[in-house]
């Protein structure tokens, strides 16, 4: 009988899907949001010319909703600890700011805290619970994030991301 059942879902499954995607019909279809290319560059240099203003070499990382690279600065002076920590940094508020409607990596690193139970988040690629980054919205939606390494401590990394997001800010509405 699962047989038969799966069966007849697998018969359907696309039927179902021909069917949403009809054209003439956004049925099943979700509209998103995306910076582009020049917008993503724009506010990552932004955030590169607003640390070293403050003698800081630091690297910023724009990712879109899928944790996707979208531009990468990386400022004179900047490691490569600041290139990986920027990459990580906006990646985790992007994938964890969604479910409590976090808009810094800072608030989650809050949240979450150092007790973590072993094999918890923190042992997840490219999950860094540090101050450091920001998510990037229009109105109430996030459309990607940006992160700041490099600058001698989270805070100072996270005033010069907000330095990239207010620069772009007026084109976000």
């Amino acid at each position: 009988m699962m047989k038969n059942n799966l069966a007849a879902l697998l018969v359907c499954a696309p039927a179902v899907a021909i069917g949403l995607a009809a054209p003439g019909g956004a049925q099943g279809v979700l509209p998103t949001h995306r910076l582009s290319a020049a917008l993503a560059a724009e506010a990552a240099t932004e955030v590169v010319a607003a640390c070293a203003k403050q003698g800081y070499g630091v690297t910023a990382t724009v990712v879109d909703t899928a944790g996707e690279i979208q531009a990468m600065v990386r400022g004179d002076g900047a490691t490569k600890i600041a290139v990986l920590t920027s990459y990580d940094k906006a990646y985790t508020v992007i994938m964890l700011g969604a479910a409590r409607n976090e808009d810094s990596s800072g608030a989650i690193a809050q949240r979450i805290g150092s007790n973590q139970p072993p094999g918890g988040l923190v042992k997840e690629p490219h999950i860094l619970l540090q101050q450091g980054a920001l998510r990037i919205k229009l109105g109430n939606e996030a459309i990607a994030a940006i992160g700041v390494g490099g600058a001698p401590g989270g805070n100072f990394d996270e005033g010069c991301a907000k330095a990239g997001i207010d620069k772009i800010s007026d084109r976000l509405k």
